[in-house]
């Protein structure tokens, strides 16, 4: 593979060529289903993976700085999302907020799951009572589970705004659950 060719193919995608991107999915399609599989551990997995991979890439393609980065770029890309894969694998699919309510919990007493239990509740009323732009920050993140990046993604908004939204709804939860209407001006001023 000649790195020349492969710079070459990268601007040339940059700049919309879709038949250059595909040289790019047959030349590099190897080694990202290599690198998959590696972390995956499956072959349909790193397959699908693999064919994930080289999606975002393509949407995100005009987001790399130096087309000789390309390989490496690519790298980052595969075990990003690989972790991602992974770490949604351990909730099951359509697993809603109540999903785990009904679980046998390793609760030591009656009064420890009562506790439990009044907190959960707190939280949810404390969300409910949120702006719907905090509230689907703080559930994208903590309840699906998806990634800084991915958020940004789904808000179509830069990366810093995606932290900002995350910290600020953390503030205003807190504020909620300790039943003040807003944030104090100083836990704000950070922000």
């Amino acid at each position: 593979m000649c790195w020349i060719e492969v710079n070459a193919l990268v601007r040339r995608a940059q700049a919309g060529d879709r038949a250059a991107f595909g040289e790019l999915v047959e030349r590099f399609w190897g080694a990202v289903y290599a690198s998959a599989l590696g972390r995956v551990r499956q072959p349909h997995e790193a397959q699908e993976l693999t064919q994930e991979v080289f999606v975002h890439a393509m949407r995100k393609i005009t987001q790399l700085r130096d087309p000789r980065c390309f390989a490496g770029w690519l790298r980052r890309i595969t075990a990003r999302m690989a972790i991602n894969r992974l770490t949604r694998r351990a909730l099951p699919v359509g697993a809603g907020t109540d999903a785990l309510d009904g679980v046998a919990g390793a609760a030591a007493d009656p009064l420890e799951s009562m506790v439990k239990a009044e907190a959960r509740t707190a939280v949810r009323g404390a969300l409910r009572r949120l702006k719907p732009l905090d509230r689907s920050a703080l559930e994208a993140f903590y309840l699906r589970g998806e990634s800084l990046n991915e958020m940004a993604d789904k808000f179509d908004v830069p990366l810093g705004t995606v932290k900002r939204r995350l910290h600020t709804a953390r503030l205003r939860l807190k504020s909620a659950l300790e039943g003040r209407t807003k944030p104090r001006r100083r836990e704000l001023a950070a922000v």
